[in-house]
């Protein structure tokens, strides 16, 4: 067990300071996780900081920085087990041993395989006192994307959908302009600065040719994903130049046209066509794998039905939100799951953690699937 001494009040203000620090890198550190880190000395926080991007200083770091000297004799309050190997940058570990921090407070341990555990005893064997687990739940859930990909080497996958009251995501004849508020849109653009990769199925973009960029001033635009298992997306289709700073990938299969495939990708100079050896339809969980291989660990669904459906067969789906418009159109218009064919309400699908609002002027539904 690596818990050792309870938790109290004075000790959870100063981990929820580090939780809120760890918060504010969300989108930019993938495949690494979100870490905060405070300094306090004689009750006072003398430093703190977050890990920014991959690649960059650790929260340790910036915190041990901040704090200069007063570092000595302190406690870190740290959201996640201090690193103990060198990667792009050195052990964190090592810097909190060599500023002599007196007591380290650590909300959980880190699930990598490369760490899990042994920064803690690095510390512990400097004569470091260490403490585990404080607001472990919520350290948690602030690193579920980490978590997921680290353990299962696939992405964390959230689905978004904007549906009417009575189900629908279009009208039967397409049109679906526009289902959800513009708040409620506003907020899905904050969703694609948040996630390293938007995925759609090529019916989406055949029917509305949307962009799928982030809106927002300073946003990141995510990794564009479509799935077009014959590749009938069209070459002039706006997402294929609607980035100039990310990818745009075609996930297909053998039974795409080689020379379209040569085309497409010559024309475009982020567009890239992941051809697998299927003869039709797309193997999802391998492309999801292929995404977290190249460094991509959030997924944030946008369409349609159909796909949607296939993921959730395939259990690839962890927390889906819904916004649902107080409108009515009736018909036979498309639903947000229609790949997904369950024959009994017995066997219907429940979320857990359901929250509900309607800040947006939508009914705003968020859960995880069990």
């Amino acid at each position: 067990m690596l818990k050792s001494s309870p938790s109290n009040l004075h000790d959870q203000k100063f981990m929820k300071r580090a939780l809120e620090l760890a918060v504010k890198a969300v989108g930019r550190t993938s495949p690494n996780p979100l870490v905060g880190c405070v300094i306090v000395k004689d009750d006072l926080i003398v430093g703190e900081g977050y890990h920014h991007k991959a690649g960059s200083p650790h929260a340790e770091v910036h915190a041990l920085t901040a704090a200069g000297d007063q570092a000595c004799g302190a406690t870190a309050y740290v959201t996640l087990e201090p690193c103990s190997h060198f990667g792009r940058t050195p052990p964190c570990a090592d810097a909190l041993i060599k500023a002599e921090i007196k007591r380290v407070v650590v909300a959980m341990r880190d699930p990598n395989p490369i760490v899990a555990g042994r920064g803690i005893d690095r510390l512990r064997k400097a004569g470091i006192q260490v403490d585990v687990g404080l607001l472990d739940q919520e350290a948690t859930l602030v690193n579920e994307v980490f978590i997921k990909a680290i353990t299962t080497g696939l992405p964390f996958v959230l689905y978004k959908s904007a549906m009417t009251l009575d189900g629908k995501i279009a009208t039967e004849t397409g049109d679906s302009r526009w289902v959800s508020s513009e708040k409620s849109r506003h907020y899905v653009h904050q969703l694609r600065d948040h996630y390293d990769v938007i995925l759609v199925g090529s019916e989406t973009v055949l029917q509305d040719n949307p962009q799928l960029t982030c809106r927002l001033p300073g946003g990141k635009d995510p990794v564009r994903v479509i799935v077009d298992g014959q590749l009938r997306l069209p070459e002039t289709a706006q997402i294929l130049s609607a980035s100039q700073q990310s990818p745009c990938i075609i996930a297909t299969t053998l039974a795409a046209s080689k020379n379209k495939v040569d085309s497409l990708q010559h024309a475009h100079e982020l567009v890239e066509v992941w051809q697998y050896d299927t003869s039709r339809y797309v193997p999802l969980k391998e492309l999801l794998m292929d995404l977290v291989r190249r460094g991509w660990t959030s997924v944030l669904l946008e369409g349609g039905g159909r796909l949607a459906g296939s993921l959730i067969n395939e259990s690839c789906i962890d927390k889906v939100e819904f916004f649902i418009a107080p409108k009515l159109v009736g018909g036979h218009g498309p639903s947000p799951l229609s790949g997904l064919h369950i024959q009994r309400m017995a066997e219907a699908l429940t979320l857990d953690n359901v929250q509900v609002d309607m800040e947006t002027g939508d009914l705003h539904v968020t859960g995880y699937l069990r």
